[in-house]
């Protein structure tokens, strides 16, 4: 059932243009900077140095989204994570926080807050999650 990877980046917190570069990188799978940059540049409102978009690729090595490989004399940079496995991370992360700075009334006042298809979602995560549980119960 884990949607969770296994691999989480050290840091998940993301400003504007680190999510744009990566969202360049997962749509085209790898890129070089010069592929990045001349990507942002297609916009004709947009300026960026060449130099921002290197210095932004090594701030998501060290935060542990990007790994690179050099082919010829170029960089090529590679997300260690996909899009949707991000996506579940950062959920996952969200939720933890939100759960463990909570105390029970806010979490009950929040979820009595919460509109008809958002509590379908609810039951529905729970149905799951009971479905889940029943079959490590059967597995041990």
């Amino acid at each position: 059932m884990s949607f969770l990877p296994k691999y989480r980046p050290q840091k998940l917190s993301l400003g504007f243009l680190e999510q744009e570069i990566l969202e360049i990188i997962w749509d085209l799978g790898c890129a070089s900077a010069k592929d990045i940059h001349d990507r942002i540049l297609a916009d004709p409102d947009r300026e960026l140095a060449y130099a921002s978009v290197m210095t932004v690729l090594q701030r998501l090595t060290k935060k542990g989204w990007l790994t690179h490989k050099k082919k010829g004399r170029a960089f090529f940079w590679y997300p260690l994570i996909s899009r949707e496995q991000a996506q579940a991370v950062q959920s996952y992360e969200q939720l933890h926080n939100f759960l463990a700075i909570s105390n029970p009334e806010v979490v009950a006042s929040f979820a009595d807050s919460l509109d008809t298809a958002s509590i379908e979602q609810i039951e529905a995560i729970a149905t799951r999650l009971a479905e889940v549980r029943k079959q490590r119960g059967e597995k041990q």
